[in-house]
């Protein structure tokens, strides 16, 4: 082999390096993007009225996000459950966004044949006492995080979790966070009434910027942010309580961030 040839070897090797290396690049990049889904908060130029109804112009303009079941959440149940849960969500539930520079809104519509809340006020384990509409916010560069519930009679608990590896600490949550955080709720049907058949529920959430910013980490467009919404939905026309999230997760579990949707907020 001459020298001329020697060199056109060694600069098709090196072209060949080049273009695996950048093709590796573009799949770690395809799925460093694709890895969480972009979940989209239009921007309001009025603040919302949060009586639940989800009935202003503003929220047409949102994207709506459809709720699914958690995957593994009927894998223990009798196969008769698992066959009515089999073709996806009996409920739906779906949810938009909206952000302003003092709140984010978020709305949930919730359809569901019997509405339950038994809770009676404030930061009480309304998940075991009835229908549950949850928000679980965090700064994509921090540990911590917040869970929030609201019922079809508006009550919520708030907490916030320091760092997950730390559960079961006592100072690793703190419970009634958020102050500033309003919600209004609307129950279309007759609620804790398992006689009748009911249509929907429906939540109007604004979670305050300001508190959320306290921490330690900006709430901005600048500032990456992630986000999941959960549910609970009891109901004595169906065969076992039915859970869903979106974006969808694998197992049930709220502090597990690795399933949280990438929040933009758009202007």
């Amino acid at each position: 082999m001459n020298s001329k040839m020697r060199k056109m070897l060694k600069r098709f090797v090196f072209m060949e390096l080049v273009a695996g290396f950048l093709l590796t690049q573009a799949g770690c990049f395809y799925l460093q993007q694709g890895e969480r889904p972009e979940i989209i908060a239009v921007y309001t130029p009025s603040p919302v009225k949060l009586d639940g109804k989800l009935d202003e112009e503003i929220w047409k303009k949102a994207p709506v996000y459809t709720m699914k079941h958690v995957k593994t959440f009927f894998s223990t149940s009798s196969r008769e459950v698992q066959r009515y849960f089999q073709k996806g969500v009996v409920n739906p539930g779906y949810v938009r966004l909206l952000w302003d520079p003092d709140y984010l809104y978020v709305g949930m519509e919730l359809f569901d044949e019997d509405v339950v809340a038994e809770g009676k006020e404030d930061q009480e384990i309304h998940t075991a006492k009835g229908d549950v509409a949850v928000v679980c916010l965090k700064p994509a560069n921090r540990s911590w995080f917040w869970e929030l519930h609201v019922t079809p009679r508006a009550h919520k608990t708030t907490s916030f979790t320091f760092c997950r590896g730390r559960s079961g600490l006592q100072n690793n949550s703190r419970k009634g966070v958020l102050k500033g955080m309003h919600a209004g709720a609307f129950v279309s049907g007759t609620l804790n009434n398992p006689e009748d058949r009911d249509i929907k529920w429906t939540a109007e959430i604004a979670i305050p910027a300001a508190e959320l910013s306290a921490e330690g980490e900006r709430f901005s467009p600048q500032i990456p942010w992630l986000i999941l919404f959960g549910r609970f939905n009891y109901s004595c026309w169906l065969p076992a309580r039915e859970n869903s999230s979106f974006p969808e997760q694998e197992r049930m579990r709220y502090d597990y961030y690795e399933d949280y949707g990438k929040l933009k907020l758009m202007k």
